[in-house]
């Protein structure tokens, strides 16, 4: 295949079958896929949002060829706005809380935006009020604001739910994945659940998010987890929320990695974990779809393959 821009790549990412011989958790004759979004060429699912985004912001006319776009992120969704933005020559500027992945960081910076760190105590909720204030500092700017804008699930409803169906068919009996702004998990169940109205929807997160009515704490997997509600959950038919420890995440992004070859990030272990149970409780021959949203190589600095504590 032959492309001429490297956002020409972003998409139809494959999809890797788990059954009982890889997991002895996966009952005979059910399975388990998990849709490698971190193929995309940013490292992540977001490569997509960032795509969405920044035409949806141009078709629109709230981009023009002299905007800055600025964002809030804990990295990848800046990743994928800059690789969005280079196509069109436009300036970026990233929030980011200190705690992120350093690699993410850098990775941006590479891309040509500039990053603004908040205090970590402050969350990501203390990147939204920095992104918000920097916004009146630049009058010709633009804050997609991913927590709020609608954009974010119709990025995932347009975009990726698509290609599950089209390998999947209509017969899938959960969708199990993580959730962090809850863009990509409102979007694909809103598109499945169209489809197959008796799906099960199971939510994942780690111990230190809210979803599932804990204390707010700090936590090692990154890139899902919340601190506060997603707007975009809201009146959606959720069975229920999957809450994964640290040790139990990293434990199975090892795992992938060492016994399978996929080189992905904690999320992704936490989502397998959730998927591994969610099959386990489901009868003979059903089907579990579950994301793996970015690549590991981005926790290096924090020796996600190899620390010994998780």
């Amino acid at each position: 295949m032959i492309i001429d821009s490297i956002q020409a790549a972003i998409g139809q990412t494959p999809i890797i079958r788990f059954t009982h011989r890889e997991f002895l958790e996966i009952p005979e004759g059910s399975a388990v896929y998990a849709k490698l979004e971190y193929l995309n060429p940013g490292g992540s699912i977001k490569d997509r949002l960032g795509v969405y985004l920044v035409n949806e912001g141009l078709a629109s006319g709230k981009i023009t060829q002299e905007t800055t776009i600025i964002e809030p992120t804990a990295g990848n969704t800046g990743i994928g706005i800059a690789i969005a933005a280079l196509a069109f020559g436009l300036s970026t500027i990233f929030v980011v809380p200190e705690k992120f992945s350093l690699e993410k960081q850098a990775l941006m910076r590479a891309l040509g935006a500039e990053i603004v760190h908040t205090p970590t105590e402050e969350g990501i909720i203390g990147a939204i009020a920095e992104a918000k204030r920097l916004k009146e500092k630049y009058p010709n700017s633009y804050l997609p604001l991913q927590f709020d804008n609608l954009a974010n699930p119709a990025a995932y409803y347009q975009l990726l739910a698509p290609e599950l169906t089209a390998d999947l068919g209509d017969d899938i009996t959960s969708f199990v994945a993580g959730i962090g702004s809850g863009g990509t998990f409102s979007g694909v169940a809103r598109y499945l659940l169209e489809r197959t109205p008796a799906i099960r929807l199971i939510g994942v997160e780690p111990e230190g998010s809210i979803l599932s009515g804990g204390v707010s704490h700090s936590h090692e997997i990154e890139g899902i987890g919340v601190e506060f509600l997603p707007t975009f959950l809201e009146d959606l038919p959720i069975t229920g929320y999957a809450t994964i420890s640290d040790f139990e995440g990293f434990a199975l992004t090892r795992k992938l990695a060492k016994e399978h070859g996929l080189l992905v990030g904690s999320s992704s272990g936490a989502a397998m974990a959730a998927a591994l149970t969610e099959v386990a409780q489901l009868p003979v021959g059903s089907q579990v779809v579950t994301i793996f949203p970015d690549t590991g190589d981005r926790y290096l600095s924090k020796n996600i393959y190899s620390r010994e504590d998780y």
